[in-house]
């Protein structure tokens, strides 16, 4: 495999892109030989998910669209990157016990550090920002299991 790959897509801010980009994310880790049913994959699935619906929700329609980056370095770190134009940082929200939204960042963090990865939030030149995920890359991931232990 190369030492470095990277693939993109930019997609309007709607909420019918979020799926469009899982879509996108896994379909491109598969590419790139990570089984689309592995819990590495799921983990991602999850995290594009989340990443994407912030930039859709939380940008109040200032940016009308926003990009999925993903790139892989020499097999062993996994980047993801979600880039939107609205200058508003995410932050945490108290959990209120009502609350239906804002633990999105929260689920992001502990997936993350559950898989020894990172998260960090850079400017963009535009003055948006791009919130990237880096975690380990690994291809000898198991495939997920049903509750009776049988692949599904």
């Amino acid at each position: 495999m190369a030492d470095h790959l990277e693939a993109s897509v930019t997609l309007p801010s709607d909420p019918a892109s979020v799926s469009a980009a899982r879509a996108y994310a896994v379909g491109t880790l598969a590419e790139w030989g990570l089984p689309s049913d592995s819990d590495t994959a799921d983990t991602v699935r999850l995290i594009v998910s989340e990443l994407a619906t912030n930039a859709v929700q939380h940008t109040f329609g200032q940016s009308p669209t926003f990009t999925v980056a993903l790139a892989l370095e020499r097999d062993e770190h996994l980047r993801i990157g979600v880039t939107d134009s609205h200058p508003r940082w995410p932050r945490r929200l108290p959990a209120a016990v009502q609350q239906d939204n804002g633990r999105g960042l929260v689920i992001i963090r502990w997936l993350t550090a559950e898989c020894g990865g990172r998260l960090t939030v850079r400017p963009t030149r535009e003055g948006g920002k791009t919130v990237v995920i880096d975690i380990p890359w690994t291809l000898g991931d198991r495939p997920v299991t049903t509750a009776a232990g049988q692949e599904p």
